[in-house]
């Protein structure tokens, strides 16, 4: 009972900092957009995407393997944590300098260049950041990093707007980023030390960096193509089509990604339940697993059809600089149904040993997506970045359910006659909203079509009473 407490206790942490945090950023973000334009805004978020894709390789899975063998035995944290700080030194080094060598391959403007600078120092914090917590996550506790992660967008919001306030170059700006990233490291450190009373130290030790390096190597290759993915758009974006379309696309990128504390939070809850399941109810685990695709997708659809017929609203929210960017948020709003039901299948298949199968599928999907995006950019810019993104989730999410089906004996009918009613009563909302939206604020607009789409669900009975209270039900193992 004791570690369910704990699993609830941790979860409510780490709902209420994603939601706090996604607001925050989002908020930093809109800020950030007026005040830049998009021709800044790309420029900053390239080298943030830069850097972004290096830090995998000064991190190389350890975060992961840390967690999971601290969890195991904690008196062996301080060995495990001093030998993976040792080995982050060189990893560091080398990829700062793999930075600095493509970057001025690159040819890059000067002003890019001192920006994917600067963003190194936020690049290597992080870094030794997250191991920092990966071993408090080893204890059990999120709740510390659940605060830290608040108060970092805290600090870059604050000095951000200050940088704005005086009329700062983006140089400042960035240096916002890399202020809160030593905030967080100073406290991770902090945590470590006096918290847990954690020797830190430099150790070399090896056997047991060889044994690191092999648990850790499966987590490597998944975070890397899985970071890839991600960011390698931004930069491709940015060398094909130049760093306004950058501006641009990231308009539609940011309301995706803020987006994503949903599916975050839920699975966060999910997770441990699919993993109890598989051993001890495989009935269960169905049961489970089809509720959960069936609650993403009454959540995600009236999302996407909000922000198809409220599309040209929004841009206008950062300025009209972003008008743009009206078509690829339609395109990648779309999108966001088979984001948020990737999680749960990419759940299901680690909590069934199909890690590797999950690491295989981000492999293939990350292979399309630069082919892709090399094709499409040159043509339609960021439209064609948004197309890609669309297609390799539609990708993800067949490769996914292809092997759910050999895990548990899913039957697709229930999730089919839910998504049509969802789709119908997401159909009537946007109709409402994109018909209503020229006679009301954009916030009652947006506040009406979510009630409608819940009544008009409701009566077509896409769900009851007794399936708000069995979802809640099938969690307690």
């Amino acid at each position: 009972m004791a570690k369910i407490h704990n699993i609830a206790k941790n979860t409510s942490y780490l709902t209420l900092a994603l939601i706090l945090q996604k607001i925050i950023s989002f908020t930093y973000f809109a800020i950030l957009a007026r005040y830049l334009g998009p021709a800044s805004l790309g420029q900053y978020y390239f080298a943030i995407s830069f850097t972004t894709i290096f830090a995998i390789f000064i991190d190389l899975g350890f975060v992961n393997s840390l967690t999971r063998e601290v969890a195991k035995d904690e008196t062996k944290a301080s060995r495990y944590l001093s030998n993976v700080l040792l080995l982050k030194i060189p990893l560091s080094l080398l990829a700062l300098s793999a930075v600095f060598i493509i970057i001025n391959l690159l040819g890059s403007d000067p002003l890019t260049k001192s920006l994917v600078y600067i963003s190194c120092i936020s690049m290597v914090l992080d870094s030794f950041t997250v191991t920092f917590f990966a071993v408090v996550r080893g204890f059990h506790n999120l709740k510390y990093e659940s605060i830290s992660s608040v108060i970092f967008q805290l600090i870059v919001l604050v000095s951000g707007v200050l940088a704005f306030h005086y009329r700062l170059n983006l140089r400042y700006i960035m240096l916002a980023l890399s202020l809160a990233s030593l905030f967080n490291f100073v406290y991770s450190f902090i945590v470590v030390r006096r918290y847990l009373k954690i020797k830190i130290k430099f150790e070399f030790d090896r056997q047991l960096i060889k044994e690191i390096l092999v648990i850790s190597w499966p987590f490597a290759v998944f975070a890397i193509f899985q970071r890839l993915y991600t960011y390698l758009d931004s930069v491709l974006l940015a060398i094909l089509a130049g760093n306004t379309e950058v501006g641009i696309y990231q308009v539609a990128f940011k309301i995706i990604f803020a987006l994503q504390f949903l599916p975050l939070a839920f699975t966060a809850s999910l997770y441990p339940a699919l993993s109890y399941y598989w051993l001890h109810n495989r009935d269960q685990l169905r049961i489970t697993f089809e509720r959960a695709l069936n609650y993403l997708i009454i959540i995600s659809l009236p999302i996407i059809f909000g922000a198809v017929a409220l599309a040209d609203k929004i841009v206008l929210i950062f300025k009209t600089g972003f008008a743009g960017a009206t078509l690829p948020l339609q395109i990648s709003i779309i999108s966001l149904l088979f984001i948020f039901i990737n999680f749960p299948i990419g759940s299901l298949l680690n909590a069934c040993d199909r890690q590797r199968r999950n690491t295989f599928n981000m492999v293939i999907v990350t292979i399309v997506s630069v082919v892709l995006n090399i094709i499409l950019i040159p043509y339609y810019k960021a439209v064609g970045a948004s197309l890609t993104v669309l297609l390799t989730n539609i990708l993800m999410f067949i490769l996914g359910i292809s092997q759910v089906r050999k895990i548990i004996a899913y039957k697709s009918r229930q999730n089919l006659i839910v998504s049509a009613k969802a789709l119908l009563a997401a159909v009537l909302m946007g109709l409402v909203v994109y018909y209503g939206k020229n006679y009301l604020p954009l916030l009652l607009a947006t506040s009406l079509g979510g009630v409608l789409y819940f009544v008009f669900l409701y009566v077509l009975r896409g769900f009851t009473k007794e399936d708000i209270l069995s979802i809640g039900k099938s969690f307690r193992i």
